[in-house]
């Protein structure tokens, strides 16, 4: 009979917490998260501190200047490095026995294809494009893979606003109300839960993208917002792995 792996000792609270049998369920498991800005690395490190141990992580963007106010990576000592290669030797000082995999592409048909040829446990968009943000859904969804995903997290203050629900019951978000008039072409309407947030954004605070790859406008962004909806969107990871 094989014997169980031991419990590092720094899972010890989640074990308490959650007892040795989800947490070992997490130790098991593979996750997928596509896209390292504010949110998407911000639900890495919690579901590397939840004990997930293995993670695919996707974003083909360095880190610049104007990323430090709210992505877990970016530092003055790090701007000009890739989001990867930094968010992987950070997770892996957290947990040195992790299996990180890193890609440092854009999302499209030709990446997509090997990327989501892996049967992970769990799948995280915190894509913050539409075009790429709509493809990657569509392509997880109908290949049947669990979802959990970021609608708009910038140009919002109020954390007590912020929810978790089914896609098709998202609200006040017009990345939502972009994605739900997108993917009802392609026969997606409900199915997996988003992490949105229900305050009106201040339309006099919109800008016109400058430097910005695939953008045509940018909001302000405040630091702890992005890192809830990164720790909302671990937190229906961690609920879906451990259920089952």
């Amino acid at each position: 009979m094989m014997t169980q792996k031991k419990i590092p000792i720094w899972m010890e609270r989640t074990e308490q917490l959650l007892g040795s049998e989800k947490v070992r369920k997490l130790i098991d498991s593979h996750v997928l998260i596509a896209g390292m800005g504010g949110v998407g690395s911000m639900a890495a490190e919690s579901l590397v501190r939840a004990g997930v141990g293995e993670l695919t992580i996707v974003d083909s963007d360095v880190i610049q200047a104007s990323n430090i106010n709210r992505q877990v990576p970016a530092l003055q000592s790090t701007i000009g490095k890739t989001k990867t290669s930094i968010m992987e030797e950070r997770l892996k000082s957290i947990n040195p026995e992790l299996i990180v995999h890193t890609h440092e592409f854009y999302i499209n048909e030709e990446t997509m294809e090997g990327l989501l040829s892996v049967p992970y446990d769990h799948v995280v968009d915190a894509i913050d494009t539409l075009a790429p943000k709509i493809f990657f859904i569509e392509k997880v969804r109908k290949l049947g893979m669990k979802l959990a995903s970021s609608m708009g997290s910038a140009g919002k203050l109020d954390p007590s606003q912020i929810k978790i629900d089914d896609f098709s019951k998202s609200y006040n978000c017009k990345l939502a109300y972009l994605l739900r008039k997108k993917l009802r072409l392609l026969g997606i309407t409900s199915g997996f839960r988003v992490v949105f947030s229900t305050e009106m954004v201040d339309k006099s605070l919109i800008l016109p993208a400058e430097n910005e790859r695939n953008k045509k406008s940018t909001l302000g962004t405040i630091p702890y917002i992005p890192s809830i909806f990164g720790n909302m969107l671990a937190s229906i990871v961690v609920e879906d792995i451990t259920s089952v």
